[in-house]
């Protein structure tokens, strides 16, 4: 099993007035050949955006993507007519397919008529397709209710076996979060590339040590090791992945 720790400070950041943000992998202006992608995941951009500011009506092509928000609310539009409020526990993929316009913003009172000055920090993950060219989507679903009962719970897969809140377009592929508290432990999946991330919390993972906010985990050929949360708990997300990109 080959363990790459990545440090928060080893990550491209991008710091203007409305937006921070934290790039896993190379990302916009920010390039490293050596670190493109692990497995399939392409991007795990973690984002803390500022109230009444956010992404502007942009594009996107043949990619899946997953947002999951850990405080704040985010308004989804795109040129599907799909459109809602992202919240902590509410899993949300959109697939580009052959082509869509979206925006992110944190806006939410021009919705709820509920006015704040929050910030909305999310993490935004992006993964290929099987296959280009396909009809845009959109799912949403609330699974709150599963991550307070504890464990490792599917947030998004397009494996053929296992649950999970939303289906994604890569067989390969499968998204989990928990919300664990002191000392809590689970077993991280056994996949060929398993990616870690801890963007709340803190947390040590057997044969690795120790991670703390904003740190992840690159795993090749792991057997399913254990994680135990840190003394203020964990927010954790892992993908479980069956192939790379080829």
């Amino acid at each position: 099993m080959d363990n790459d720790v990545r440090r928060d400070e080893q990550r491209f950041r991008t710091d203007i007035p409305w937006l921070a943000s934290r790039h896993s992998f190379s990302f916009g202006g920010h390039y490293d050949p050596a670190n493109m992608h692990f497995g399939l995941l392409l991007v795990n951009n973690d984002d803390v955006v500022q109230a009444g500011t956010g992404f502007e009506t942009h594009p996107h092509r043949d990619m899946e993507i997953v947002t999951w928000v850990l405080s704040g609310s985010l308004v989804h539009q795109d040129s599907e007519g799909h459109s809602g409020v992202l919240y902590p526990g509410l899993a949300q993929r959109m697939s580009a397919g052959r082509g869509i316009l979206h925006s992110e913003k944190n806006d939410s009172w021009r919705l709820t008529g509920q006015r704040h000055e929050d910030p909305v920090h999310f993490v935004q993950m992006w993964v290929l397709p099987d296959e280009r060219g396909i009809r845009p989507g959109y799912e949403q679903l609330d699974i709150s209710a599963e991550l307070a009962r504890g464990g490792l719970v599917p947030v998004a897969t397009g494996r053929a076996t296992g649950e999970a809140a939303i289906r994604i377009q890569q067989r390969d592929a499968a998204l989990y979060a928990a919300r664990l508290g002191a000392g809590a432990a689970i077993s991280l999946p056994a996949a060929p590339y398993v990616h870690l991330f801890v963007p709340v919390g803190s947390a040590t993972v057997e044969g690795a040590g120790s991670l703390a906010t904003g740190d992840s985990l690159r795993l090749a050929g792991g057997d399913g090791p254990q994680l135990v949360a840190g003394p203020a708990g964990a927010e954790v997300l892992v993908w479980e992945m069956h192939s790379p990109l080829g």
